[in-house]
């Protein structure tokens, strides 16, 4: 049985994960943090802050807010817990403090924890390999509910640069066209949010050439899917040595 303290466990994400964790038998939510202890009655201890935590763990999982991150951090480097990490709009400052706590603890950080996000990751990258050489156009649109605050989403940023980086980073983003008045860039990849309702997460990449067009959908219809991904990340993770590692090392 893997012990796992949960961050952010009065979220909607930590709310998720509870009952996820709840129904599975190879892993426990022993102990919860969150700003707001009291917001919701739990099996289990919730502490304000990291460093309150009296309880012992295996992994922790983090979906909380980015303003929580650097605590949290130094509380898994002085504890030697790994982290799964699934916490969003992380400044480059925060960023390279993760980069540091992973030489002292293991820490896997993805954009989006579902698994067939990170599977078609690795599918893009074949996909534009083969078709970004032969001079079709990549696009991608990404649609989230209207509470979302950043845009675009870290995900579509994660699928454009796994393209990129198949192509050896020769490519850019353009996130804005309203301002241009001239020819696409042959270059670039396009990135375009949208915000409405109550839509968990869409994203489509567009392969468009000379007369025919190649899309790689993925819809999300709860976030149990992210949940699920975040279970078995900290599952692999548990026990693992110091280091970063991400969800393409989960699904291999």
């Amino acid at each position: 049985m893997i012990r796992v303290l949960l961050s952010g466990c009065n979220g909607h994400m930590g709310q998720v994960l509870t009952d996820l964790m709840e129904a599975d038998s190879d892993v426990e939510t022993v102990a919860g943090i969150d700003i707001a202890p009291d917001a919701a009655v739990r099996k289990y201890p919730v502490f304000a802050t990291p460093d309150a935590c009296t309880v012992d763990a295996d992994v922790c999982i983090d979906f909380s807010n980015f303003h929580a991150v650097p605590a949290l951090l130094s509380y898994c480097t002085k504890k030697k817990l790994p982290l799964v990490l699934c916490t969003t709009g992380l400044t480059d400052e925060i960023l390279a403090q993760v980069k540091e706590a992973s030489a002292q603890t293991a820490i896997l950080r993805s954009a989006n924890m579902s698994l067939g996000i990170n599977l078609l990751m690795k599918v893009l990258k074949e996909a534009a390999k083969t078709l970004a050489p032969a001079g079709y156009d990549m696009e991608i649109v990404e649609a989230h509910h209207n509470r979302k605050l950043d845009a675009p989403s870290g995900t579509a940023l994660a699928l454009g640069e796994s393209m990129n980086e198949a192509l050896d980073g020769q490519y850019h983003f353009v996130f804005s066209r309203h301002d241009r008045t001239e020819k696409r860039d042959p270059k670039e990849i396009g990135i375009s949010s949208v915000r409405g309702g109550t839509i968990v997460g869409i994203h489509d990449v567009m392969f468009a050439g000379q007369d025919e067009v190649i899309e790689f959908k993925h819809t999300a219809y709860s976030r149990a899917i992210f949940g699920n991904g975040a279970i078995q990340a900290a599952k692999f993770l548990a026990g693992k040595p110091a280091g970063m590692y991400d969800m393409a090392d989960v699904i291999g």
